[in-house]
């Protein structure tokens, strides 16, 4: 089984967007479990424009007060998961949009305040149950998960797409997990593509600053996957892979 976390300027990008989904669609018509995860920043900051509400952001986290999140489950749930779905349908896959909130698929803790910051309603995923997407995949209806996660008593909360993609591809025993993103893979101090590294290699690099931006807690997501058992991590088309120490 594997996991793709969708997610940069490839949601954005309709050209882009369609030749990945083809790939997809190939590898799933040839009998492959895919489940597919994604975000949505982009699209969740245009429509605060429309709606002249400030975006506000701390350490590389959208803060995200109930005028936000409302817009953010709208968004994610609506807008581009049922974009995916219906892009999905046209090229002969049957999918089904669902977000992290449904039958417990992810589960996560408020996130503590960073520099005495609340960060409102923004989860950090604890666990994931894979319930509801091995009853679609058993269904052949190929899975298309949105990063809202459920929180306590019933909340929703709004989570990172990377570490949404981790936790479900543990959830699910998943041998291999994907992002792909709007970057070749990881990059070294040069500027070049890692092409390998190991658990160890990406522990040193996260204490440097070659990590930085979106990369930093795709890196990090990938380490929890590793850790919980995934063998094949890869970062970007064909770029960085990551294997066990």
């Amino acid at each position: 089984m594997r996991v793709i976390k969708l997610g940069g300027s490839l949601l954005d990008d309709a050209v882009r967007r369609a030749a990945v989904l083809r790939t997809i669609a190939k590898s799933w018509k040839a009998g492959e479990e895919l489940v597919l995860v994604h975000g949505g920043g982009k699209h969740i900051d245009a429509m605060l424009r429309r709606l002249g509400i400030e975006k506000k952001t701390h350490a590389g986290l959208r803060i995200t007060d109930d005028a936000t999140l409302e817009i953010v489950v709208a968004v994610l749930g609506g807008t581009v998961n049922k974009m995916l779905v219906a892009e999905l349908a046209k090229i002969g896959v049957k999918a089904g949009g669902i977000s992290g909130s449904d039958g417990g698929t992810l589960l996560a803790d408020r996130h503590p305040h960073i520099d005495g910051i609340n960060l409102g309603n923004v989860g950090r995923v604890r666990t994931s149950d894979p319930s509801l997407i091995r009853a679609m995949l058993a269904s052949r209806i190929l899975p298309v998960v949105s990063s809202v996660a459920a929180g306590a008593r019933g909340s929703l909360l709004n989570v990172n797409a990377d570490s949404a993609a981790a936790a479900i591809a543990a959830g699910l025993h998943a041998s291999s997990l994907v992002f792909l993103t709007d970057v070749a893979g990881l990059l070294d101090s040069k500027g070049e593509v890692v092409e390998s590294l190991d658990a160890d290699d990406a522990r040193e690099l996260l204490k440097s600053d070659v990590v930085t931006g979106g990369m930093r807690p795709k890196l990090e997501a990938a380490l929890q996957a590793l850790a919980s058992g995934v063998s094949s991590i890869h970062i970007g088309e064909g770029g960085t892979q990551l294997v066990a120490a």
